[in-house]
């Protein structure tokens, strides 16, 4: 494909952008307590101004400490913010690009209590979302004028700190959205009835921001045009309110869907495919003439039908560029073969700030948001390292040892790379993670790593003795836990499945194990194949190792496509002709099955990787499922640290 019309200029209001490509705002979770930025996130939005983008949004920068729920990304009330946020913007303005600052009063109804267990404010008295038996603070006028004053002096300070743009945080159903929608916004006063009223608090930060920072500097409004729940706003209700925004002095509308009771749509799984959200621009670019960025699961190839198909200006990557920040360079120069895919797991970037409350980073590239400190250097001592097992892990440590400057020889035991993933990646919603192994292959031949497949190393192998480091990643294999008949001719184990669909005889299947595999592997019989299958799962749930907002897409899936979920049941025994379970009231029953899948988990396999290192202990080092049973993102970043430590 050809990609130049992603690398032409535009001009939002007097800012002109180099090319189509924009970073879209992400929340870090590494700014500084005091509101200031780090010294990470310089080097993080650094490393996306070299690799090529035209225009960074950063994500949301607080108006004030007392509203700054969410991802640490700054906060802008005092002016001791603005040196530091100087330093950002002349790092990444020195490679051409742009930067736009993301002003944000807060999440509203979406917000956690503060520290004196008040309830959130929000444009009406309506349930928070932590707890619906606790009412919203409705916001009084004093308070929206507050707000309106801090946006102003949020902006002055960022127009000083060197930014070339801002923009409005109005999406994902947080405060400014909740005064735009009417399932949140029940005012009676010049807030709320009808559109224009709703519409007026966005209004009047417009205004506010505009009078503070002069006619020139571009304002952005970030807004969701289909919140895709019942009773939400629908793309028909957002095309009065972006009407109005355009009347105010908005210069460009940056467009998504979602909300807080569609998360799934706020941070789009694999799930979703790609362009998920390109279907709201062009009933924008019928309504306004404004331009228009757009995001959602978007790859450089949907980015140029977009671009060619006139119905949006600029293309909004956020997670692929967190896993390859050049992908714009790489692009221009014709290596997209070099590009290293996302595979939309969200687990490195989101999963890491909700689940662990720590600062972004990526599956695939663990450099993200460590760049100084993760800098692959090339050594002075050469050695020679021997890598066993070709899945992520030792994909991975194969890569970086090999940039490092080492000899590497890889072996897999297979007649392919990507151990488990290259498997389990035949569903069409996993068509990155085939990408992701297609890459390593490509990277790995350009750095003369010598790969050996089909090849089995013993711990006796001549070439262990020899060579100055082993690194193991041998994987893990399928669990077999002692239930009567799990190892009859009619059930199979997860991953041979995925090798050879042919395996499974009839229409009636039976997953024994409902964690995220056996779930991804029941969509795809159910929706690819036409299959009717049953899930059995011993928890209360599905999926419970996946994701709040992959499992928010998956599980609904699940039950459109037909598949049956008995959870709260442990598999008894199995037979030719189906499972017994046990119930959670301890009642017993049978489902009856053609075939049945061995779901019920993997365990380390370190046989291999135990010997080698009981005879060369000073030398071995164990990486991936091997040392831990894990996910894609452990088992990179373990291959990671294994090579980027060697000498």
């Amino acid at each position: 494909m050809d990609y130049k019309k992603l690398f032409t200029p535009f001009k939002i209001g007097n800012m002109e952008v180099k090319n189509r490509i924009v970073f879209s705002p992400i929340g870090i979770n590494a700014s500084n307590s005091d509101g200031t930025i780090s010294n990470d996130e310089i080097d993080y939005y650094e490393e996306r101004a070299r690799g090529g983008a035209g225009l960074i949004i950063m994500g949301a920068q607080f108006i004030s400490h007392d509203i700054a729920q969410g991802p640490l990304s700054g906060i802008l009330e005092h002016t001791y913010v603005i040196p530091k946020l100087t330093t950002l913007c002349e790092t990444v303005q020195r490679y051409g690009a742009r930067i736009a600052a993301q002003l944000c009063c807060g999440t509203g109804r979406n917000a956690l209590p503060n520290e004196y267990g008040e309830p959130p404010m929000s444009a009406s008295p309506i349930p928070a979302a932590y707890n619906r038996k606790v009412n919203c603070r409705p916001m009084s006028h004093y308070d929206i004028k507050e707000i309106i004053k801090k946006f102003a002096y949020s902006a002055k300070n960022v127009k000083n700190a060197g930014f070339d743009a801002i923009e409005i945080h109005g999406h994902a159903g947080d405060l400014i959205d909740q005064f735009m929608s009417p399932i949140w916004n029940k005012r009676e006063d010049e807030y709320g009835g009808t559109d224009e009223k709703r519409a007026r608090f966005p209004m009047e930060i417009v205004r506010s921001i505009r009078n503070a920072v002069g006619p020139d500097m571009p304002i952005l409004f970030r807004m969701s045009l289909d919140h895709r729940f019942e009773g939400g706003r629908t793309i028909e209700d957002s095309m009065h309110l972006i009407k109005l925004l355009e009347e105010v002095g908005v210069d460009a509308i940056d467009i998504d869907a979602g909300s807080s009771e569609a998360i799934e749509y706020v941070f789009p799984p694999s799930y979703l495919g790609d362009a998920c959200m390109e279907y709201l621009c062009e009933p924008t670019r019928k309504a306004v003439n404004l331009p228009i960025l757009n995001s959602g699961n978007h790859t450089p190839e949907t980015a140029v039908r977009l671009i060619e198909s006139g119905n949006a200006d600029l293309v909004m990557f956020g997670r692929p560029l967190i896993a390859d920040p050049e992908l714009p360079n790489k692009l221009m120069c014709g290596n997209r073969e070099d590009i290293r895919p996302c595979i939309r797991c969200n687990e490195g970037c989101i999963g890491r700030i909700a689940a662990r409350f720590t600062k972004l980073s990526c599956s695939v590239n663990p450099q993200a948001c460590n760049e100084k400190r993760f800098n692959i250097k090339h050594t002075k001592i050469p050695q020679n390292v021997v890598v066993i097992g070709a899945g992520p892990a030792g994909l991975e440590a194969a890569r970086v040892a090999a940039i490092e400057g080492h000899k590497v020889t890889l072996f897999e035991k297979e007649k392919v790379i990507g151990g488990q993933i290259a498997a389990v990646s035949t569903p069409a919603f996993k068509n990155k993670l085939c990408r992701l192994i297609d890459w390593y292959g490509v990277q790995l031949k350009k750095l003369n790593v010598k790969i050996q497949l089909d090849t089995e190393v013993t711990a006796a192998d001549e070439i262990l003795a020899k060579c100055d480091k082993i690194i193991v990643g041998t994987g893990a294999v399928p669990a077999n836990p002692q239930i009567p008949g799990i190892d009859g001719l009619n059930i199979i184990n997860l991953i041979e499945v995925h090798k050879n669909k042919e395996l499974l005889k009839g229409e009636n299947i039976v997953i024994c194990g409902g964690g995220l595999s056996g779930c991804d592997s029941a969509l795809e019989l159910a929706t690819e194949y036409g299959k009717k299958v049953t899930i059995i799962e011993m928890s209360d749930s599905v999926a419970k190792d996946a994701l709040f907002a992959n499992a928010a897409s998956l599980i609904p899936m699940l039950y459109k496509s037909g598949v049956k979920i008995h959870t709260n049941s442990k598999v008894t025994s199995i037979d030719s002709n189906g499972v017994y379970i046990e119930t959670h009231d301890g009642s017993s029953e049978f489902i009856k099955a053609d075939s049945m899948i061995n779901a019920l988990g993997m365990v380390m396999n370190n046989k291999l990787a135990e010997a080698i290192k009981a005879k060369y202990y000073t030398k071995t080092r164990f990486i991936g499922d091997c040392e831990k049973v894990g996910n894609v993102g452990t088992a990179v970043r373990m291959g990671f640290y294994a090579a980027i430590s060697l000498e």
